[in-house]
């Protein structure tokens, strides 16, 4: 009997936190849902833990490590469910996920793409609650304008997404050429293409410690990243658009500048509008990239603290 969700969790190598993450899935209110496991080449005794869940909704796919993208495009194309949940090896649902997405479907059943809200922990006890520019705190329902909404925080969050299996069927899955930010170029191909809810209630705690979400010395040189400028001609006619990718143009080119690749940072950088780059971005594009690099270690350093800041806004 098909199940009315597939839950997909890409794992790689996260023994330490893996157990938690399955019992959150398992101990979930509603129950007619399966778990797909796709093991990503883990060298660690992670697959030991999931050997240890007997559960017949259980399903563990094992392939050679390919990276996340990869391994969450193989479980959406085992999927049997129609609504497809994703969920990070780190990260923890309430036990009523799943049943507030169930919820929000029945009443917005016009959408393709669920995004559930969700709380970000930055250190050990600092958590951050999240919110989205035009949609108040308690509402659940369509998503008017998803780019404008995200310019703070993401509305979209791989852990509180629910998708509809057309969309893999129709515009395919994650860009396995990508290695940082897939889930961005993701989301927006969807946005740009189907309607999208929002639910009223927070169900995600985000695992965001010690996390090194943004670009990194070890990869930025050789990992190909996002091209936004696939969606110029998108953006001409929506300033929400031009908006959102301009503050991940001015990270992935102030992140360039830092490594000292001045002609990959200005490729990114050239088409930023002047309105969508604030005094703080402008100050740090003037600054030597030795001393950026020791600005970024401070702020990683106090994350860790339970600070945080953003220069992109």
């Amino acid at each position: 009997m098909k199940p009315f969700f597939s839950v997909i969790i890409p794992l790689y190598n996260k023994e330490n936190y893996l157990k938690n993450t399955l019992n959150c899935v398992f101990n979930q209110t509603f129950v007619d849902f399966e778990v797909i496991v796709v093991n990503d080449g883990s060298t660690d005794n992670s697959i030991k833990v999931v050997e240890e869940y007997k559960d017949e909704r259980l399903i563990v796919i094992h392939q050679k490590n390919q990276g996340v993208s990869v391994a969450r495009n193989t479980g959406m194309a085992h999927a049997k469910a129609n609504y497809l949940c994703f969920l990070d090896a780190d990260d923890l649902w309430k036990t009523n996920h799943l049943q507030v997405f169930y919820d929000t479907i029945a009443k917005f059943p016009e959408a393709k793409m669920y995004c559930g809200r969700y709380v970000t922990q930055i250190s050990k006890n600092t958590f951050i609650n999240n919110n989205f520019i035009d949609i108040d705190e308690n509402y659940e329902g369509y998503v008017t304008d998803f780019f404008k909404s995200s310019l703070i925080n993401r509305v979209a969050l791989t852990s509180a997404v629910c998708i509809h299996k057309d969309i893999f069927t129709e515009i395919g899955g994650f860009d396995p050429a990508l290695k940082s930010d897939q889930d961005l170029d993701y989301w927006i191909k969807i946005a740009l293409k189907y309607k999208i809810a929002i639910t009223a209630s927070t169900t995600l705690t985000y695992n965001f410690i010690n996390a090194n979400k943004s670009l990194s010395k070890d990869n930025s040189k050789y990992h190909k990243l996002t091209d936004l400028n696939q969606y110029r001609s998108f953006e001409k006619d929506n300033k929400s658009l031009q908006a959102f990718l301009d503050i991940y143009r001015i990270e992935y080119g102030l992140h360039y500048y830092m490594l000292g690749l001045k002609e990959k940072s200005t490729e990114y950088l050239m088409y930023v509008d002047a309105e969508n780059m604030n005094y703080k971005t402008r100050f740090l594009l003037k600054l030597p990239p030795f001393l950026l690099n020791g600005l970024l270690t401070v702020k990683r350093k106090l994350r860790n603290y339970g600070i945080d800041f953003t220069v992109y806004h």
